[in-house]
């Protein structure tokens, strides 16, 4: 058995480093000095500084040689990159082949999943072997062996069940979820809701401030995860309420630093100069605030976290636009 993951940013690398240890596992690495670094030290030097790698790990920037003959792809690749990988794919993967999406984003320019790209790009696929893994991930601390859990999302059972099996460690616990679009839109929603409260935290707001809005957050991120199709309780579980609080709380996340840095007044050009990888609320805010007006979904908080984005909003006025908005029930 071969599995080939796709992408060898910090996430990629570490989904891989998990599979290496029970299968034969080669990584893609879209820059050749990046994937010679990994086959030479067995470490990632740009997304994973100081962390082992296991040396039954390979690693390539040959697409073509990865995906031949593979069993499984995992696909690690931001969401903007997801559709052109896919597109030079074609003619690699079987159509019976498990893909296994780990990027939690939406296209901006169709408004689709990354579950919705592949099968859009390879539409002889079978479409029931296309899913996604999601849940409060942050790859250094599952790299580590902290123990954590997530959950795969595949329609077709026998095959999650297989999937299941792959992905498990001793200390990474795997679920299985027949809701693809429920596990996958939650885990591209999170984002934005790790950007407001990056902002809550870079404004100096305390614990009240931040159980508020994951609470509200959540219950905007279901609400337009049902209208997209999703199952309200998968919301409930690892791939909503376990991802948001991870993301949101820790210092780790992406999205969090970004906010954080935009509440203590920094441009954001400023703040996506210094990181060298996608914090992929940035660019899916756009479409989910487009997502949501298609759909009739009210979403207050991505309405602003997106006003602070790309309309230069002071993130203090985006609050306090928040809490001044006309009294409701609770809903």
């Amino acid at each position: 058995m071969k599995v080939a993951v796709i992408g060898a940013g910090s996430w990629g690398t570490t989904v891989a480093s998990l599979i290496a240890g029970k299968q034969p596992t080669v990584l893609w690495a879209r820059r050749p000095e990046l994937a010679a670094a990994i086959e030479e030290r067995s470490e990632n030097p740009d997304y994973l500084a100081g962390f082992q790698l296991p040396e039954s790990l390979s690693a390539t920037s040959n697409l073509g040689a990865v995906l031949d003959s593979a069993s499984v792809v995992v696909m690690g690749v931001p969401s903007h990159g997801t559709r052109a990988v896919l597109e030079a794919s074609r003619g690699h993967i079987d159509p019976t082949t498990p893909i296994v999406s780990l990027t939690k984003g939406i296209e901006q320019e169709t408004l689709m999943r990354m579950t919705e790209v592949a099968a859009d790009v390879l539409p002889d696929h079978d479409r029931s072997r296309i899913g996604v893994l999601s849940g409060p991930n942050l790859a250094k601390e599952v790299l580590v062996g902290q123990p954590a859990a997530t959950v795969i999302a595949m329609t077709d059972s026998s095959v999650a069940s297989d999937l299941q099996a792959l992905f498990m460690t001793a200390t990474f616990r795997v679920y299985t979820n027949a809701d693809v679009v429920g596990s996958e839109s939650a885990g591209a929603l999170k984002n934005v809701m790790a950007i407001a409260a990056g902002m809550a935290d870079g404004l100096g707001f305390g614990d009240n401030t931040l159980a508020t809005l994951i609470t509200r957050a959540l219950a905007e991120l279901t609400r337009l995860g049902v209208a997209m199709g999703g199952q309200a309780l998968t919301f409930a579980g690892l791939a909503g309420t376990g991802d948001l609080i991870a993301t949101c709380m820790s210092e780790q996340s992406r999205n969090h630093r970004v906010g954080f840095g935009l509440g203590e007044g920094r441009s954001l050009d400023e703040i996506i100069a210094e990181m060298n990888m996608v914090a992929e609320g940035v660019k899916s805010t756009r479409g989910i605030l487009a997502l949501a007006n298609r759909l009739g979904v009210e979403m207050p908080i991505a309405e602003q976290v997106g006003r602070v984005l790309y309309e230069g909003a002071d993130p203090a006025t985006a609050v306090a636009s928040l809490m001044m908005r006309e009294a409701k029930p609770e809903a």
